[in-house]
């Protein structure tokens, strides 16, 4: 159906709440923890583009269409990323911390990118393992609950916009030029990051890790379920892991959770 130009419809909060309801029971998708505002707005979005006048039609068509259901996911999990981003950060991991824990855990090395999107940022620290000869046995986990980018990391090839902070020796280093005139990530780097699908607010977490990335996926998400997150993330590092989070991010009860700040936006587990 084509979009309707103008269509200014109100939704109500009962209709909104429903839908969320529909979608935890019937996709394993909870969306409760995100900022509802957020979430309505993006959703409302799609409804008007199909010309839909309630949330229960646009229930019904992504119920019964895979490819607007996929849409769907797309949408509510922002995934906007590029290789180092705030590379001054990166630079900080890989000349002071990566070192350090390498040189703590060595072959038992593991680390985690949580929501991890379409892979530049697994790949990013993969690169630095690679960068560091780290042992082939550091490996890097990389998660995130949209199977769509999941897919697209798993691929590892990528437009040209994605390396604006990327040293120009790693991309001819690290990458081969595709016909497309795209860029895809050498196996030697591949082989560091195990991919897998993984809810942050349902799923168990793992434990035992050297280093989580989190970076710009907990913005979106109300302060209870961020403080929630921290305090697991915390649980799944071992005593003197490093968490890293974005730019935009902050945790006010670091001491509370077991933290002491390492370096701005890199936190330590004491």
């Amino acid at each position: 159906m084509n979009s309707l130009s103008g269509n200014t419809q109100e939704f109500s909060m009962e209709e909104f709440n429903w839908f969320l309801e529909v979608v935890k029971k019937d996709f394993n998708f909870d969306l409760t923890g995100y900022k509802p505002h957020r979430v309505k707005r993006r959703i409302e979005m799609l409804i008007r583009k199909y010309g839909l006048k309630s949330y229960k039609e646009y229930y019904e068509l992504i119920k019964k269409d895979e490819k607007k259901k996929d849409e769907f996911f797309d949408r509510m999990t922002i995934n906007v990323t590029e290789f180092f981003r705030n590379p001054e950060k990166w630079w900080e991991l890989r000349d002071k911390f990566i070192p350090q824990l390498l040189k703590e855990s060595g072959s038992k090395f593991k680390a985690w990118s949580a929501g991890c999107s379409t892979g530049e940022e697994p790949y990013s620290l993969a690169i630095l393992l690679e960068e560091l000869k780290a042992p082939s046995s550091a490996k890097v986990h990389a998660t995130d609950i949209d199977i769509g980018v999941l897919t697209k990391a798993r691929m590892g090839e990528y437009e040209e916009r994605s390396f604006v902070s990327t040293p120009p020796q790693y991309l001819k280093k690290y990458f081969e030029v595709t016909s497309r005139g795209t860029y895809r990530v050498k196996q030697n780097v591949k082989n560091r990051v195990i991919f897998k699908r993984h809810n942050l607010l349902q799923d168990r977490f793992e434990t035992g890790y050297d280093l989580i990335l989190c970076r710009n996926v907990v913005i979106y998400f109300e302060m209870e379920t961020k403080m929630e997150l921290y305090e697991k993330f915390a649980k799944a590092l071992r005593p003197g892991g490093i968490l890293f989070i974005g730019n935009t991010e902050r945790i006010f009860n670091y001491r509370q959770l077991g933290f002491e700040v390492a370096s701005p936006f890199i936190y330590r587990k004491q």
